[in-house]
């Protein structure tokens, strides 16, 4: 086998959402495999901060404001990064929100605003770069799944109806699109180690574990959380040639949960 094709030497790489969390780590990984990165964010303080962590990393990333939700702006970045850094040969759609919130007290706005970043957004962003991958005659599109794309769980209504229409989306893309060398796959994360996740992993102050983090851990095969770097490698298998022929998937990275049924009491 050629390991050259897990190379993205030369490749171009937008990751939205990707200031920080899952969406550097996957930018962190593809720079080293090459890429060229390309990240936004929906205002200018998280794109500064993505640009300090980049340089820190000694990675030269270009880092744009724009709202993925908005149509006409995402349009106007993609044939902005087109004009100064190259055609998009990988989008990884990231950016994403969840409200925790039980459903008879979610309001219909609050369902649309997450159906909006979770899934449209994706929608448009795919969109947008699939017809400059038709004439270059290849492409690459991950979006971030989850776990609720396949299980129900309380208080996550819209983000679950959300991501199972990601995961419906990735396959759609695939079925539209793969005639003309476009590949569209998913990743969904298990329960990752972040900022965001912390107070779910600290201490009790009887040296216990937190309750939710018993949980997880009882519920997890590999008896652990996921860490962000635990997504690098599915992630640039999905951006490389080496993925060429896979289209239409769901990589779960979630340390075996799926597929496990849970400890007996």
């Amino acid at each position: 086998m050629d390991m050259n094709a897990f190379s993205l030497k030369g490749k171009t790489a937008w990751i939205t959402g990707a200031s920080y969390g899952i969406g550097f780590a996957i930018a962190e990984a593809y720079a080293a495999a090459g890429a060229k990165i390309v990240f936004n964010d929906i205002n200018q303080e998280l794109v500064d901060k993505g640009l300090k962590a980049y340089a820190e990393k000694g990675i030269d990333a270009s880092g744009y404001v724009c709202d993925v939700t908005n149509e006409d702006a995402v349009q106007a970045l993609v044939k902005r990064i087109e004009a100064e850094v190259g055609v998009i040969d990988i989008l990884v759609n990231n950016a994403g929100i969840i409200r925790r919130i039980p459903m008879t007290e979610m309001s219909a706005a609050e369902f649309r605003k997450v159906i909006d970043v979770d899934l449209n957004a994706p929608f448009i962003c795919a969109k947008a770069v699939i017809p400059s991958m038709i004439e270059k005659g290849h492409g690459k599109i991950i979006n971030i799944c989850s776990m609720m794309s396949e299980l129900g769980r309380e208080t996550v209504s819209a983000y679950a109806a959300a991501k199972g229409g990601l995961k419906m989306l990735t396959r759609n893309i695939c079925s539209e699109y793969g005639e003309h060398n476009i590949q569209c796959n998913g990743i969904g994360p298990g329960y990752i180690a972040t900022p965001q996740t912390a107070p779910l992993r600290e201490k009790q102050p009887d040296g216990s574990r937190h309750p939710f983090d018993q949980y997880i851990i009882a519920k997890t095969p590999a008896a652990r959380w996921g860490t962000p770097e635990d997504l690098q490698g599915p992630a640039v298998f999905l951006a490389s040639d080496a993925s060429n022929f896979v289209n239409g998937h769901i990589l779960y990275v979630d340390g075996g949960i799926l597929a496990y049924i849970g400890k007996q009491p």
